[in-house]
């Protein structure tokens, strides 16, 4: 690589990477000091010195000005005032003397350590640029294409990197196809290791949440909020959304017209079923509204501070309210950040706790 080849090169990565053409050369002029101390000489008083309009490479060694009165100088590195002065009379403490000491064959090893560093470089921007692209991907939904495969995990190309997607974060019985294109949801971005680490899942609520937010409108635009997601992916999941507009509907908005847009939403959750739910500032409203299909429920708070509450169920209504092997109820403990520990009448009343129909 001769100079003018080197300048070109350096040129060609500033513009289609971006990076600072100064600190390209900065970055060559500390490898070519360190490859001349290596190759030539193992003095430490020399540096490098890149033309950077013509690529010309210049080594020089130098000798620094120190007071007359300095213990012991070092006669291969150092000259007092004095005798810079001889050199010349405008020198001053601290300034340098130099002396070009570049070797004939210096440019077989500049040429070496030029593609290195070239090379370097452009890991270092690809890797810059990625960061500044994922960096704050965390907690978004993005889309991507099945690339590759392992017992694990997919890997998914996300356009200028690939994302790990855990098979344990696939939608219980959904089938992932190489090369189809895959939303997926960022649950972690790692950039403290040598490369940008992209954990990827499709079994996170907020996988779901992001999907409510993609696919309703009223959910971009405010005028219908989410409130929280509670979910067990490939079963069943309960989204609480609310609107402080009065004629707005906010359960109605997130089902859409004859189903259309929950549709929307199943079909990419592989089935998984969905209650939609009114949020409510009332704790007991919201538990009871949380804990549907069942009905006629009669919500006691036992303790606001500890977050706990009794719901008193009967009939089909207490079978509903727990769910199949408890789904329901655990739901909705989590969908309201309620302990909810459900009884019948029966149960109720052995405890104390009597109500009207």
């Amino acid at each position: 690589m001769n100079s003018k080849e080197f300048i070109k090169a350096v040129d060609t990565i500033v513009k289609e990477k971006k990076i600072d053409r100064e600190l390209v050369f900065e970055a060559m002029e500390l490898a070519l000091a360190t490859a001349y101390k290596k190759n030539f000489d193992s003095l430490t008083n020399s540096k490098i010195f890149i033309d950077r309009n013509t690529g010309d490479i210049k080594v020089y060694s130098y000798l620094t000005v120190v007071d007359d009165d300095a213990e012991d100088p070092d006669a291969d590195t150092e000259i007092t005032l004095s005798e810079a002065r001889k050199i010349n009379k405008t020198l001053n403490v601290g300034d340098t003397i130099d002396t070009e000491v570049t070797p004939k064959d210096f440019g077989r090893v500049a040429a070496s350590t030029a593609k290195q560093v070239i090379v370097q470089k452009m890991r270092e921007a690809e890797r810059n640029a990625i960061m500044e692209e994922f960096g704050d991907k965390q907690d978004e939904l993005l889309v991507g294409t099945v690339a590759l495969e392992d017992v694990d995990n997919y890997f998914i190309d996300l356009g200028r990197t690939n994302g790990i997607l855990p098979k344990k974060e696939c939608i219980p019985g959904e089938k992932i196809e190489m090369g189809k294109q895959i939303k997926v949801y960022v649950s972690k971005v790692d950039n403290s290791g040598k490369n940008l680490f992209i954990l990827l899942s499709r079994t996170h609520f907020g996988f779901l949440k992001r999907l409510f937010e993609l696919e309703i409108p009223e959910l971009s635009d405010g005028t219908v909020l989410l409130y929280s997601v509670a979910r067990e992916a490939g079963v069943r999941s309960k989204v609480a959304v609310y609107s402080e507009y009065s004629n707005i509907d906010p359960i109605g908005a997130c089902i859409g017209e004859k189903g259309n847009r929950i549709a929307r939403i199943l079909t990419e959750v592989n089935g998984e079923k969905i209650d939609v739910v009114k949020y409510d500032k009332d704790p007991a409203v919201f538990i009871a509204n949380a804990l549907s299909p069942a009905k006629d429920l009669h919500v006691i708070i036992t303790d606001p501070k500890k977050q706990e509450a009794i719901v008193v169920a009967d009939g089909d209504n207490f079978s509903l309210a727990i769910g199949k092997k408890g789904l329901n109820a655990r739901l909705a403990s989590k969908l309201t950040h309620y302990k909810i520990d459900i009884k019948n009448k029966e149960q109720a009343s052995e405890m104390g706790i009597n109500f009207k129909d």
